[in-house]
């Protein structure tokens, strides 16, 4: 075989994506928020772009042919194409794409769960040793309030940060002690330093309680091990020692969590409706004590879209009242149509600039019409939704909106992707409108969302002393013709945390 570089022609095919799609798959995809930041960023980029004022709408005198006219031919996009193939089209070369920079809000600094235990413990007068621990502790505290690790690991790790910070003496020998600039060559492990007189290791009872201390904060049932243990703090706290919700929660629990209430009362010798009644007690205690504190951030939500009923016609608004309105700076269109003076590389900067001024203007209109269209399309879909409420939700799948709306199935998800709507039933996100379908005897299919629904509402109208069970809940769907599986009512049962029936059932 001959070896060394050679050159052959040859044909294929090969896809690929003009940089300028991938930033209008980024657009599609952006809720309100980022895009607002992403406008921006664009309008101080290029110079070509400026803000349009309310009053420069009505007296344009550049139409939008004119300005497509200024741009190159061959950079104008294909738009049809684009959302009908789901921006898989073939470009030019594929150019570096310029990944522009988001400003991320600044937030005000809140006080989490730490800070709060934190400042109780500046407040008690508290030995070294002990707040030491104390610390120690509260740092291995989880959001929701419980101790995230064995005491066994905090005490280890306690231990190794007391030798860790011994003075740097005692890590050389006796005979090197005069010589300030001795240096080992062999620096021991912090478990093989011996501890200087007078310093003791942390023990299991001074853990212990350190615990007790961290558990007697606010709030009741922090830094409890499990949720045993986080229910009794709080009945402690509530004077409830003694009582027979503090006894089943106790001596009792596993049963407590089953529901046996017949055992439970023939244990205390009380009645099952009394066991019931301090169970319910108990329902009103906080599982996760910490959740009140937590650093959650904030969650601000912008709908995109609003829906709104006028003259018994629902309406579909965009909300785009904070979204910067773009245009061509006319002063640089000046500009541009003297390039026959300039050098070659200017025509080429301005020729670029203008272009993606043009596009940007562009690819903002294609998104408003795509959203509006995908919309329109859900309002008409779901209008029953929007009359009688979530139990008239139809099933819908991003597929057929693409086929009724004449756009790639991708493209819908990217325009229903992290986006908000405004309606007359709250705002919702765009993803709320699609589930799958059962079938019904009617031959139309019903919106798993429905189901879910209407099975909350069973099981919120049932006898409590003679729960529905799974098998009864699909008599009653059969009986308004939708066809469903127990399984799949266990399922949905699960997903709306409603308990079986056997512990459902009241006394």
């Amino acid at each position: 075989m001959k070896t060394g570089l050679h050159q052959q022609t040859g044909m294929r095919q090969e896809l690929r994506i003009n940089p300028r799609l991938y930033q209008a798959m980024d657009m599609l995809y952006m809720p309100m928020l980022d895009l607002q930041q992403h406008l921006q960023q664009e309008l101080l980029g290029n110079p070509f772009l400026e803000l349009e004022e309310p009053e420069d709408e009505e007296s344009k005198e550049k139409t939008i042919e004119e300005e497509q006219e200024i741009a190159k031919k061959d950079d104008e996009v294909d738009w049809e194409e684009i959302l009908l193939n789901g921006f898989d089209v073939s470009g030019g070369a594929r150019e570096q794409y310029e990944a522009h920079e988001y400003t991320e809000p600044v937030t005000v600094d809140t006080e989490n769960l730490a800070d709060h235990l934190n400042e109780q413990l500046q407040m008690l007068d508290l030995p070294a040793r002990h707040r030491l621990l104390c610390d120690e502790i509260v740092g291995n505290i989880t959001d929701d309030g419980w101790l995230g690790c064995s005491l066994d690991e905090i005490l280890a790790s306690a231990n190794q940060w007391l030798r860790s910070n011994l003075p740097a003496a005692h890590y050389r020998d006796a005979e090197d002690e005069d010589d300030p600039f001795a240096i080992e060559e062999e620096v021991p492990e912090p478990e093989e330093v011996p501890l200087p007189p007078g310093v003791t290791l942390f023990t299991m009872p001074e853990l212990e309680a350190a615990l007790v201390t961290v558990q007697s904060l606010d709030p009741a049932g922090i830094g409890a091990r499990d949720l045993r243990e986080c229910l009794l703090l709080q009945l402690r706290e509530a004077g409830e020692h003694g009582t027979i919700a503090h006894r089943m929660v106790d001596e009792a629990f596993e049963d407590l969590k089953a529901h046996r209430w017949n055992d439970i009362a023939r244990r205390f010798g009380v009645s099952a409706r009394d066991a019931q009644q301090a169970a319910d007690t108990l329902a009103r205690l906080d599982p996760k004590p910490g959740l009140r504190h937590a650093d959650k951030g904030d969650a601000y939500i912008i709908p995109d879209l609003i829906v709104d009923k006028i003259e018994d016609r629902y309406q579909v608004f965009l909300n785009d009242t904070g979204v910067p309105r773009l245009r061509l700076s006319r002063s640089y269109q000046d500009l541009a149509r003297e390039r026959g003076k300039m050098s070659t590389e200017n025509k080429d900067f301005i020729a670029s600039r203008m272009n993606s001024a043009t596009w940007m203007i562009q690819a903002i209109e294609q998104r408003r019409q795509t959203m509006l269209k995908v919309m329109n399309f859900i309002v008409d879909r779901q209008r029953d939704f929007f009359e009688k409420g979530v139990e008239y939700l139809r099933p819908l799948t991003l597929r057929e909106v693409a086929e009724v709306i004449s756009m790639h199935e991708s493209t819908v998800s990217r325009v229903t992707n992290e986006k908000y709507v405004q309606t007359p039933r709250g705002v919702l996100p765009l993803k709320f409108f699609f589930s799958s379908a059962l079938s019904t005897a009617s031959g139309e299919d019903a919106s798993a969302r429905s189901i879910r629904a209407k099975l909350e509402k069973m099981v919120g109208d049932e006898n409590p002393a003679k729960p529905l069970t799974d098998q009864q809940i699909v008599h009653l769907f059969e009986e308004q013709g939708v066809q469903i599986a127990r399984r799949t009512v266990a399922k949905y049962r699960d997903q709306l945390g409603i308990l079986p029936a056997r512990m459902r059932k009241r006394v």
